[in-house]
């Protein structure tokens, strides 16, 4: 049900017909995932129901917005998010990470990468050298690990979706146990503890002698989509420093999340987007 405390106001018949379509779709935006009647809407923007049917028509025939042929109820049609697809910040997540890289890299002394979400993966979207001799699970750009492996992956796995979650969760054990890393129960506990920091920074032991902090990415709707990762010497990231390091990491992540366009290809192929990065 449309409350009409939600709505932008009362709307009469002498209002254009351009503002009145779009404050339908407002209104289609806020409705329950079933729609919205007719006489819903009307009440709503203060209209006749056969003004609003008419706009609706009209909306329905330009695929902005479709009709459920059982219930009768009108929601967002998939026109409209084609439409959006193509809108949105012009830059992409790697774009849009690169100076937050720049400046951690430099601020910091150390190695940092940005990881995005593929799949069951994570992919090494871009990274910006440090002055130590590092290794890492994802490797150079383009490199992939399964989500939960390593602590850049880790960040990410820990704040999808519950459902979502799980279902990587059942889909990567396998794997992770293929690698002979650790179990279930190891797995899970450490979820917990990132979703309760806000952060992934155990050392494993995976990798002798490194190091890591990571911070997920997080679009406006709270799912991470990518991860900001300090890859280091184990001696440079001890109980003194890793505040800071964690405080700065989630600085810029804060920063980036906000401009997220949701339909950002680099968020769907990843992989994709680097192969004009990556050598033949």
């Amino acid at each position: 049900m449309i409350s009409k405390n939600e709505t932008l106001g009362s709307l009469n018949p002498g209002v254009g017909n351009l503002q009145r379509a779009f404050a339908i779709i407002r209104l289609l935006a806020q409705a329950p995932p079933e729609g919205a009647r007719v006489t819903q809407l009307a009440k709503a923007v203060g209209l006749t129901q056969a003004t609003v049917h008419r706009t609706l028509v009209s909306l329905v025939a330009e695929d902005v917005v479709e009709q459920d042929a059982r219930t009768k109820r009108y929601r967002l049609g998939i026109g409209l998010f084609v439409l959006a697809a193509r809108a949105g910040n012009p830059m992409n997540l790697r774009d849009l990470c690169r100076p937050a890289l720049l400046r951690l890299c430099a601020s910091l002394g150390d190695t940092i990468f940005v990881l995005a979400r593929s799949g069951f993966d994570a992919v090494c979207l871009d990274r910006s050298e440090g002055p130590f001799p590092i290794r890492s699970f994802t490797g150079d750009i383009g490199g992939r690990i399964a989500l939960g492996i390593g602590q850049g992956s880790l960040a990410i796995l820990a704040f999808l979706p519950e459902a979502e979650r799980e279902e990587v969760i059942r889909f990567n054990l396998p794997r992770i146990r293929e690698l002979g890393m650790f179990d279930e129960v190891y797995l899970r506990t450490e979820i917990e503890n990132v979703r309760a920091l806000g952060y992934a920074a155990r050392n494993t032991g995976l990798l002798e002698g490194m190091a890591g902090v990571a911070v997920p990415v997080c679009g406006r709707d709270g799912r991470a989509v990518a991860a900001l990762s300090v890859g280091t010497i184990t001696g440079r990231l001890g109980p003194e420093r890793l505040p800071t390091v964690v405080e700065l990491l989630k600085r810029e992540a804060q920063t980036i999340g906000p401009k997220i366009n949701p339909f950002d290809p680099t968020l769907r192929r990843p992989v994709q987007s680097l192969a004009a990065l990556l050598p033949n």
